[in-house]
């Protein structure tokens, strides 16, 4: 399979179009509280929204080796991702075709067959049933090399493992639209998880995306943040792909938000490792913290090479900016020049009020490096240490930094959504990615039901 190059062959042309899009009409009706715990409502979304789309199942570098496998859970389904004899990475339900016994039990595993627990049918990598004990006692014949596992179309694209639950999918790349190529220019193909984080929350999925496809609440829920992003919608770029359904903001980072007068000290805190890093003394920004952005593009364009990184492709602001994306119906991809923050919630098998949520962390550590400090993170990261998977409730178990205040909001939100009291949401402009997105969800649900 092919696999990212450096700089991703990167001209001019396939740079981010960084010019504003037209905003497309929304309709403005009140987004109300049954979407977040109808039984129904969740049904439609499963049928029309789910089944329909890409969605991403784990990490291309956890198929390193043939026979590799890992599994993935998305509402009532169990996804199979394996890399197959020939080095092709493939995906499928995983159910036996025996008699529907879930045939891969473990979350990571390797190994040339993959046998059933029940009755020891074994299935190769590519999904061909290879083994039945007593296959002469079978009267419409031996099985093994007629029956297959029921893949799924799939696709490996910036370092992640894409399924489709629709046969008749578009391909990866007409579904991303102009998304496709402006995050392939963050080469994430090379990034490495550092931070793996997946909870049972007890909120509908799409109070996380709602709250993703927007920056209104984080002077109230994310504190520090004025400290060194612009928190302000009147200093930030935010993108409706329309025809696709997804959405980007640009955020510009690496300085405090515009009108901060005061508290400098926290600011130079907070970035001083980043600073440093670069050889560059916070200290001297002191009357113009404004300029550190600027200061720090600068660096990095001369520096970039030296220290391991390749920006060749990269436009100036975003080697500083958070180039925020999220691609429908649920991922959200927060992007930086080292590193990404991933996050994804997918629908709980049973209750609309609640679902799971996955943070990751991925980093892209300087050539030749093996420990880097994560911005993200705040912690100095290493390659030799084989990142966990953390799960649990929420509340027991943490997200990581900044994700955490979100975490702590979408609980209490969930509960108003249910209440009575709750006749709809008054949103302003700039939370028109929300409204967007609810309406996206509608179209799916309508074109579904129009089929059917």
């Amino acid at each position: 399979m092919a696999t990212a190059q450096s700089n991703n062959g990167l001209d001019e042309s396939n740079r981010i179009d960084l010019i504003k899009l037209p905003e497309p009409k929304v309709a403005g009706e009140p987004v109300t509280g049954e979407r977040y715990h109808s039984e129904e409502f969740m049904q439609k979304e499963w049928d029309h929204v789910w089944t329909k789309t890409w969605l991403i199942a784990g990490l291309e570098e956890q198929l390193q080796k043939s026979g590799d496998r890992f599994t993935c859970e998305v509402g009532k389904e169990s996804i199979l991702c394996t890399r197959d004899d020939e080095g092709v990475i493939r995906a499928f339900y995983n159910v036996c075709q025996h008699r529907g016994n879930r045939l891969v039990h473990e979350e990571f595993s390797s190994g040339k067959i993959m046998a059933c627990n029940y009755h020891g049918w074994r299935f190769k990598p590519n999904g061909e049933l290879s083994f039945v004990p007593d296959a002469k006692d079978f009267t419409q014949g031996n099985p093994c090399g007629k029956l297959r596992l029921k893949e799924l179309p799939c696709a490996v694209f910036a370092g992640f493992v894409w399924y489709s639950m629709d046969e008749d999918v578009m391909s990866l790349e007409d579904f991303l639209g102009p998304v496709y190529a402006q995050i392939n220019t963050y080469d994430m193909s090379r990034m490495k998880r550092t931070h793996w984080v997946t909870i049972e929350g007890d909120f509908n999925w799409k109070v996380v995306q709602d709250n993703f496809n927007e920056s209104y609440h984080l002077p109230f829920v994310h504190l520090g943040s004025k400290h060194i992003l612009e928190q302000s919608y009147k200093h930030c770029q935010m993108d409706i792909f329309e025809k696709e359904g997804h959405a980007r903001m640009i955020m510009p980072g690496d300085k405090p938000t515009v009108g901060l007068k005061s508290d400098f000290d926290t600011t130079k805190e907070i970035l001083k490792e980043q600073f440093e890093f670069w050889g560059l003394d916070p200290e001297k920004f002191r009357d113009d913290p404004q300029g550190m952005r600027v200061a720090m593009q600068n660096i990095k364009r001369e520096l970039g090479a030296e220290k391991g990184f390749d920006y060749s492709g990269m436009h100036d602001e975003q080697l500083t900016d958070h180039f925020h994306y999220t691609i429908f119906p649920n991922l959200s991809l927060s992007l930086k020049p080292d590193g990404c923050i991933f996050l994804k919630a997918t629908p709980h098998p049973t209750d609309p009020a609640k679902c799971y949520f996955d943070t990751w962390f991925l980093m892209w550590f300087p050539d030749n490096a093996t420990e880097y400090y994560a911005a993200a993170m705040d912690d100095t990261v290493s390659l030799d240490v084989q990142v966990p998977h953390v799960t649990g409730k929420v509340r027991e178990v943490s997200c990581g930094p900044v994700i955490d205040d979100d975490v702590r909001v979408w609980s209490t939100q969930q509960k108003g959504l249910m209440s009575k009291g709750f006749t709809g949401s008054v949103m302003a402009d700039q939370e028109k990615r929300v409204q967007f997105f609810h309406e996206e969800v509608d179209r799916y649900i309508a074109r579904g039901e129009a089929r059917s």
